[in-house]
Formats: structure tokens, C-alpha cells, sequence
């Protein structure tokens, strides 16, 4: 078994400028009495995300913000890979949203991927690694994956990102239609979330 280095109270960044990611990131993380702060909200700079896997994002963000704010840091990457598409967006999926982050713009894109290769296979799963660091370049990661399938069209405000066109197995609605209590307890990044309380919050929160 690893040895997790544990979280033991106090402030935390969590290495996000998109505010939808920052925000779930928040409401996953209160129950537990972290003192969250976003990158946006300390003025970190955004690092470039250079690595060709989700974890090697995460851990590059959650990094820079640590050794930027000398603080531990929390950082997700996460996007959609589409099984017809072989994968793609993948890694790539904030990009395909271009510079302005326009979500309807890269749903638009991957729908019409699937159409030039007339697919017939719409299966889909969100991934999320979290990546929890410290100062000192200490850091752990988490993976979580949710299966699902796209619909065209997309459907649902409550989501942010790819959500309105993702219907997660078992489940008859997109994550842009679910409740966020319910989108938390079930989303890829929701698993990730619980492996990392798992292994480096030394305390769990008090029964209501």
C-alpha cells in the first residue's frame, strides 16, 4: 500500500481558472471545513498545459500553484473521450472549446466529428484527475472515470462544459440537467474526489 502524505486543515488552492470547475471543486471540498481559495481569486498565473496525459496536467497545475502560493493546491484535469473519435478531445477538450472557452462551440465540433465518420457508436466517459501538491514538490493523484453516451441535442443549464450532451450510464438525463447534489455524487470527478479523502484527509467530516 502507498504511503499518502495527509491535508491537515487550513487553506487550499484550488488550482482552477474555469469557474464551473472551481465551484464543483468547492462545494466537494466544504463539507470537509477546507479553507478554499481559487487560482483566479489569488491572481496565480494560468500555467500551460504541456503534458500528454490528464495526470501529468494535474500535477502540473497543482504545482505551480503550490510553489506560487505556498500553499497546498488542488488541481483537476479532466475532459471527454469519445470511443468513435478514438478518444478525442481527451486531453484536448478545453481546447477544442478555442481561446474564448465557448462549450457550445466544442460540443458543435464533436457532434459533427461523429457525423464526417457517420458513427453510430456514441459511448463517452468523462475522466478527472485530481492532483493534490505541496509546496516542497510533494504531490498525489487520483483517477476517476464515468461511462456514459452523447446526445444531439444538448440539453440542460446546470452543468458547465460538455455536461449538456453527456448522459452518465443508468441515468436517463445529461449532468447539465441533474442537480448539482446529484452530479456530485456520481460524476468522474465526485470518484476521484472520494479516493482522495481516502488517502490524505486525515480527518473525515462530523456527522450531521
Amino acid at each position: 500500500m502507498p504511503t499518502f502524505r495527509r491535508f491537515t486543515g487550513g487553506r487550499l488552492v484550488v488550482a482552477s481558472h474555469n469557474p464551473g470547475k472551481a465551484r464543483e471543486i468547492d462545494d466537494l471540498l466544504r463539507p470537509f471545513g477546507v479553507d478554499a481559495v481559487s487560482a483566479a481569486a489569488l491572481g496565480l498565473p494560468e500555467p500551460e498545459e504541456t503534458g500528454t496525459t490528464f495526470q501529468a496536467n494535474a500535477e502540473l497545475k497543482a504545482l505551480a500553484a503550490a510553489k506560487a502560493a505556498n500553499l497546498p493546491a488542488l488541481a483537476d484535469d479532466s475532459g471527454l473521450a469519445v470511443a468513435a473519435l478514438g478518444g478525442e478531445p481527451g486531453i484536448y477538450s478545453a481546447r477544442w472549446a478555442g481561446p474564448e472557452r465557448d462549450f457550445d462551440l466544442a460540443m458543435r465540433k464533436v457532434w459533427l466529428a461523429l457525423e464526417a465518420k457517420n458513427a453510430v457508436d456514441y459511448r463517452a466517459e468523462f475522466i478527472s484527475v485530481l492532483s493534490l501538491a505541496w509546496p516542497d514538490g510533494q504531490r498525489h493523484s487520483f483517477e476517476g472515470i464515468v461511462p456514459g453516451s452523447l446526445v444531439w441535442p444538448p440539453s440542460g443549464v446546470k452543468g458547465f462544459g460538455y455536461d449538456p450532451m453527456f448522459i452518465p450510464a443508468g441515468y436517463d438525463v445529461t449532468f447539465g440537467e441533474m442537480e448539482p447534489a446529484m452530479k456530485h455524487g456520481i460524476s468522474h470527478r465526485a470518484v476521484a474526489f472520494r479516493k482522495l479523502i481516502d488517502a490524505c484527509f486525515a480527518v473525515p467530516p462530523a456527522a450531521s
